[in-house]
């Protein structure tokens, strides 16, 4: 009978079915790093969000034989020792088409109406003592007409672009394969970067994409740009990012992810307190809609797996 054990229940707000087959179900609100092995010392199915799997830990494991990570990301969990344990780790693909998209032109919208800036301003008191009938202290500007950057082109990048021609943006996009998309207009990096009014990124957090948007990426972004980020936060550095801003080197960033999370108090980006930056707190991917779909899924890989068709597999 196989034993499971979900590390960090409260990180999904769902309706989490239980497998279709006979098993023992323990789930914990949290966990952290030195509670790791006595909680899964006699699971064969670990459920992890964001609970860090480690070599060291892994190998005191003996019975654990699946990882089911309820995200896409999988950057918490020691693949190689995984592998070389024999041990499958399945993940969950494409759950928040809607939700992460949305989020994305939540942050354009609000940082290119500057909405930041304008509701401060209402709430100082600054409209009822105007002289006219609207305040026009900040610049406002329209997303019809202007260009946007996808920085890797997977499903969530083809959600972005298909939102973004309903807006009327031109879509540019960078990819290692051939984008087929006649509507998408294919740019190495740096031209990407030199020529779109908007930068939004959806990668993987991998060695060859951390700190890919440094501050050389980021001087030769058009002064009036925006950077997004609703993917991982150390695909940018964020001491970089902090001086770009204070200096005007790019217009704005909206970012949903930070390097470290939760973040420590030095992170230059929880200090800042800019018109023109809007963080949140790793919510993209969290709409009602989407969590639950990705609570089916989990469990739809679980399943799948004890009945010998592994799937999603990493």
């Amino acid at each position: 009978m196989h034993k499971i054990v979900f590390l960090d229940r409260d990180s999904l707000i769902a309706d989490v079915r239980r497998p279709g087959f006979e098993h023992e179900w323990r789930d914990y609100p949290a966990t952290a790093q030195d509670e790791v092995r006595e909680r899964l010392i006699d699971a064969t199915i670990a459920i992890t969000n964001k609970v860090p799997l480690r070599a060291e830990a892994l190998a005191q494991l003996p019975l654990l034989k699946m990882v089911a990570v309820a995200a896409t990301g999988t950057d918490n969990v020691d693949l190689a020792a995984c592998r070389e344990r024999g041990i499958v780790v399945s993940n969950i693909r494409n759950y928040s088409l809607v939700s992460v998209p949305e989020h994305v032109f939540t942050l354009i919208l609000a940082l290119k109406r500057n909405l930041r800036a304008y509701i401060a301003d209402v709430e100082a008191g600054r409209w009822e003592h105007s002289s006219r009938f609207c305040l026009l202290d900040h610049t406002i500007g329209d997303l019809a007409g202007s260009r946007l950057g996808i920085v890797g082109y997977g499903a969530l990048g083809k959600k972005v672009a298909t939102i973004a021609r309903a807006f009327g943006i031109q879509v540019c996009a960078t990819s290692r394969s051939r984008i087929e998309d006649p509507h998408v207009n294919q740019l190495p990096l740096d031209e990407l970067l030199g020529s779109c009014d908007v930068v939004s990124l959806h990668l993987p957090l991998t060695e060859q994409t951390r700190h890919m948007i440094g501050t050389r990426e980021l001087e030769l972004m058009k002064k009036s740009a925006l950077l997004i980020n609703t993917a991982r936060g150390g695909l940018v550095d964020e001491d970089a990012l902090a001086g770009a801003l204070m200096r005007g080197v790019i217009a704005g960033a909206g970012f949903d992810v930070l390097s470290k999370e939760p973040p420590s108090a030095e992170n230059p980006l929880l200090r800042l307190r800019l018109p023109n930056f809007i963080l949140t707190p790793h919510v993209a991917w969290a709409s009602s809609g989407s969590m639950q779909t990705l609570a089916d899924m989990l469990v739809d890989n679980i399943e799948a797996w004890v009945a010998g068709r592994a799937q999603n597999v990493v």
